[in-house]
């Protein structure tokens, strides 16, 4: 079959691809902008990218156009698409119906932590012999790419165990223009991971309630002989729960019988009914919350048969997430990390683990662009401050938000310095910049390149 995917150059879209490809798939693609690295990955692969949505790709005649929820009507393309009454799907629907139905679905949902969760998930079972398919919103640096086929790939086998396991990181985010349910009630999952619940995409969310409402659907369609391990914190998740449940149920993170506790040295314990059953000595990862993506991802693991004190030891090796506290450089004592939190919960916890690793005398220098659609309209401008608070200084990028983000970051007085025009937050920042400090970049897209360009900078302020 030939696929024909518009909005090829997002994560979720561009791992379609990838997997189709793989299945034996003709796949060519087009986007706004064919940029790197998902184009560079893409065409690596044989993928041809097309540049825009002309109406002329109809020429290409593909057997289907599977839509990515970038595309909205006026989009030209899509427009004669639909003229034409030629035959559409969205991403999230053609990836079901073509590959995770021949598998069995682990999903990853909740607000903050499923890339990562997915990844150490993904990365148990690799260690453990079971090689998953997986398709993860950003790139585990073990694997080195966003998704891939099972191993053991056969779309031939009925037997549902003998199936391989697909390991989906199961956004909350709308399908397409034309179904506005969450892609993740199409990936009818085995087992689920629900890390927490709270609001956020304020651009097709209109509450918190309508986010549950997802989430149950979800629920609903998970099998009784599956697992959904659930963040036993989260009130939201607990609420969501009690509208009803038919399948097993295993709590993370509140007094429950397994525990994963933190050792010096960032070490971790994993402890069930009190008795310490394996340890380590150090991870990658920072804070408690990686802790509890950890656990969760334990928890997960053990329902597939893999012993969790076994699969621990494999997080020693586990290498993280880029853009998940990426350390991209160091010039003359000074380090740049890039994150991709974005929400006030995510940068809260960001700054927090890294606040613990300092030794005195370091400081936290936080550059953020609050980017996403829920931050643009402003619904978190009382948190942005708050969530802030363990930064020494911080760096807003505040062009084009309708709102007034120093009146937002008043309370952290001098300590907070916004700008209108990058060059001069990257200019403002090297001249701050002090040996030990660490430079913490947070935003959830490319923020105009400003992480190699303030490395540079640093090198010239410090010459």
């Amino acid at each position: 079959m030939h696929i024909h995917i518009l909005g090829i150059c997002g994560t979720f879209m561009g791992g379609v691809a990838a997997l189709a490809q793989a299945a034996g798939h003709r796949v060519t693609g087009c986007d706004a902008q064919v940029y790197p690295p998902m184009s560079t990955q893409l065409e690596q692969q044989g993928i041809q990218l097309i540049e825009g949505y002309g109406a002329d790709q109809l020429a290409l005649q593909p057997d289907l156009f599977v839509i990515g929820n970038v595309i909205s009507r006026g989009n030209v393309l899509m427009e004669a698409i639909l003229d034409q009454a030629l035959p559409y799907v969205s991403g999230p629907q053609w990836l079901a119906e073509n590959i995770l139905c021949h598998c069995r679905v682990l999903a990853v949902a909740g607000t903050h932590g499923k890339t990562t969760t997915s990844a150490l998930v993904t990365w148990m079972l690799e260690q453990g012999g079971v090689a998953p398919g997986f398709l993860i919103g950003g790139v585990p640096s073990n694997f080195g790419c966003s998704a891939r086929l099972p191993k053991d790939w056969n779309p031939l086998r009925q037997n549902l165990q003998d199936k391989p396991w697909f390991v989906i990181e199961a956004d909350e985010y709308d399908t397409a223009f034309f179904d506005k349910r969450s892609k993740f009630v199409h990936y009818r999952p085995r087992v689920a991971i629900l890390n927490n619940l709270e609001y956020d995409h304020a651009d097709i969310f209109p509450d918190v309630q309508a986010i549950q409402v997802q989430f149950h659907h979800l629920i609903r369609m998970l099998p009784a002989q599956g697992l959904v391990v659930v963040n036993g914190r989260d009130e939201r998740l607990a609420l969501t729960l009690q509208w009803g449940c038919w399948t097993p149920v295993e709590y993370f993170g509140a007094s429950g019988s397994w525990q994963l506790q933190g050792l010096q040295n960032n070490g971790l314990a994993l402890s069930c009914e009190g008795q310490v059953l394996a340890t380590v000595p150090a991870w990658a990862l920072l804070g408690e919350h990686n802790r509890l993506n950890a656990l969760a991802a334990l928890m997960a693991i053990r329902f597939l048969g893999m012993d969790p004190a076994e699969a621990l030891h494999s997080l020693v090796s586990f290498k993280g997430v880029r853009r998940r506290m990426e350390v991209l450089g160091t010039v003359r004592g000074v380090t740049v990390l890039d994150d991709f939190a974005h929400h006030p919960t995510a940068i809260q916890t960001t700054v927090a683990g890294l606040k613990q690793t300092l030794a005195p005398g370091q400081r936290i220098l936080a550059v953020i662009e609050p980017r996403s659609n829920t931050m643009k309209q402003g619904v978190w401008a009382a948190a942005l401050a708050p969530s802030l608070e363990q930064a020494d200084l911080v760096f807003c990028y505040s062009a084009q938000l309708g709102w007034d983000v120093d009146g937002a970051l008043g309370s952290l007085g001098e300590r907070a310095l916004t700008f209108q025009n990058i060059d001069d937050l990257i200019k403002a920042v090297a001249v701050r910049a002090k040996w030990g400090d660490q430079v913490l970049v947070m935003s959830n897209g490319g923020f105009g390149g400003l992480h190699v360009r303030l490395l540079e900078q640093l090198a010239l302020e410090n010459a």
